[in-house]
């Protein structure tokens, strides 16, 4: 492990010239890069535990505040996006050596806190970002930042957006907020502020939201209320059924529950396992697969 200035508010890894990195998010308001090279030749090296003296290869005190939203750009290597909470983005681009040019002119569209960011995995330059502010906001970083913001979709949610993830396969995007619901965006229809799909079963505010790396229609979600979630959007119970199921409260979507764990924070399917999921919370993280995938 390697010693960090202030607690890790989020943390994201890229691959840049076959070098691992990772950009953490300070809660002193500065986002640091880390070479993971060493790190990771010590687990492949099975040693064990220590502390290694490491310092970041760059670090940005841009930010005015601490902030959660970042997100490395997966068509344009070593471009990142990182969101404040006193509303700014900023967007860095891989200079000479190991280096970062982040531009000084903050994305300023949002009227609260950014919680999360995600670009494109398929357009360059786009990314999406949701905020306090209700709002789900779609940005061109290729046009000026005071008019890099092409659509906004304003009470997207009743309350505070947390998390957004966009599809790797189809053109959705997934929100997750403070009033408990899951929604799914149509992209080639967002302006029309209604979202596609509204997944209502957690109990408390959505905190990681995430699609299946391989099967569009699936995605797992995780909350305050203590559970995990995958759902299933092909999935529609038939109409026989329906009338006989006791618990016809039960969305039909719901593949799968998963509980034990205490405030989730954040989860991640793993890529080439078929429904295995790595989660944390405040109780500490889990691996486990789901029965249905």
């Amino acid at each position: 492990m390697v010693k960090h200035n202030g607690c890790v508010n989020r943390i994201r890894s890229t691959v840049i010239n076959n070098v691992s990195i990772a950009a953490s998010w300070s809660e002193l308001g500065v986002v640091h890069l880390w070479d993971l090279s060493q790190m990771l030749g010590a687990v492949d090296e099975n040693s064990q535990q220590h502390v290694l003296e490491e310092a970041p290869i760059f670090s940005f005190r841009g930010h005015r505040t601490e902030g959660f939203a970042v997100d490395w750009a997966p068509s344009m290597p070593g471009t990142l996006a990182t969101g404040d909470c006193d509303r700014n983005i900023h967007i860095w681009k891989p200079a000479e050596g190991a280096s970062w040019s982040v531009d000084s002119r903050p994305y300023t569209a949002h009227q609260a806190s950014v919680e999360d960011i995600q670009w494109s995995p398929n357009e360059p330059h786009v990314f999406a970002s949701c905020s306090v502010d209700r709002s789900i906001r779609i940005w061109d970083c290729r046009a000026n930042p005071s008019k890099a913001c092409m659509i906004s979709v304003a009470n997207a949610h009743e309350s505070d957006v947390n998390v957004i993830h966009w599809n790797r396969n189809e053109p959705f995007i997934v929100s997750g907020g403070d009033d408990g619901k899951v929604q799914v965006w149509d992209l080639r229809q967002i302006q029309n502020s209604s979202p596609v799909a509204v997944l209502k079963h957690h109990e408390a505010p959505v905190t990681t939201v995430e699609w299946h790396p391989s099967d569009a229609s699936v995605l797992a979600t995780g909350g305050e209320d203590h559970q995990i979630l995958q759902w299933d959007l092909a999935v529609e119970r038939d109409t026989d059924e329906q009338n006989q199921d006791e618990e016809s409260d039960v969305p039909e979507q719901l593949l799968f529950i998963h509980r034990g764990q205490h405030e989730v924070k954040e989860l991640h399917w793993h890529p080439q396992v078929p429904g295995l999921i790595i989660s944390t919370a405040h109780s500490g993280f889990n691996i486990f697969k789901t029965i249905s995938c």
